[in-house]
């Protein structure tokens, strides 16, 4: 194998999901049928790489300090939701009608991989907080462990600061067959069932 394939095929490797196979397949379709379209996936690449930066508000990823979200007039300022990263963003946006600002924190606390609160970026978090601006702090953190200690962590700097904090519900998806749910999912929406009015 030559040495640039082999770099080809390493460089693939990095995408989550992508094993040596998979990353052979992709440089040999790349390669054998796909030249024309290879080059130009190559150029979105380095200039995103290059060009692709945080948001200096909110940690989304932006190619202008402040992005577009965030520069919007038409938002609300008065809520705020807090996600884990920019994929949760993206599906807020595409699945709910939520109209407020976002925080993104790249990540969710676990000291053991080196995730603390600067890591997260609460600081700016808490500068944003103590605007006044804000009124609802939505807590949209994934429902794992760490995600749950980090929202418990954001609700005490959200009361802190005289802010409420919401969280999203979780529990039994809708559509769902009851038979079908997991044990731990069926027992968080048991345990936290609401009033019907």
């Amino acid at each position: 194998m030559s040495k640039l394939l082999g770099e080809l095929i390493e460089a693939l490797r990095c995408l989550p999901g992508v094993g040596a196979k998979s990353a052979q397949r992709m440089a040999f379709h790349l390669l054998e049928r796909e030249r024309e379209r290879g080059l130009k996936l190559a150029g979105a690449l380095d200039q995103a790489m290059r060009q692709i930066g945080n948001c200096t508000r909110c940690r989304n990823f932006s190619e202008t300090p402040v992005c577009t979200l965030c520069a919007s007039t038409t938002r609300d300022r008065h809520t705020l939701c807090v996600v884990e990263t920019p994929t949760e963003l993206a599906a807020i946006e595409q699945a709910t009608g939520y109209r407020g600002q976002y925080f993104v924190l790249l990540g969710r606390l676990s000291p053991l991989d080196g995730l603390g609160p600067q890591e997260l970026g609460l600081g700016l978090l808490a500068e944003r907080l103590g605007e006044g601006e804000i009124e609802e702090l939505i807590l949209a953190t994934n429902p794992t462990v760490e995600g749950e200690a980090t929202a418990h962590y954001l609700a005490q700097l959200a009361r802190a600061a005289g802010i409420r904090p919401t969280r999203l519900s979780h529990g039994v998806p809708l559509g769902g067959e009851l038979e079908f749910v997991d044990r731990g999912t069926l027992a968080h929406a048991f345990g936290s069932r609401q009033a019907l009015e």
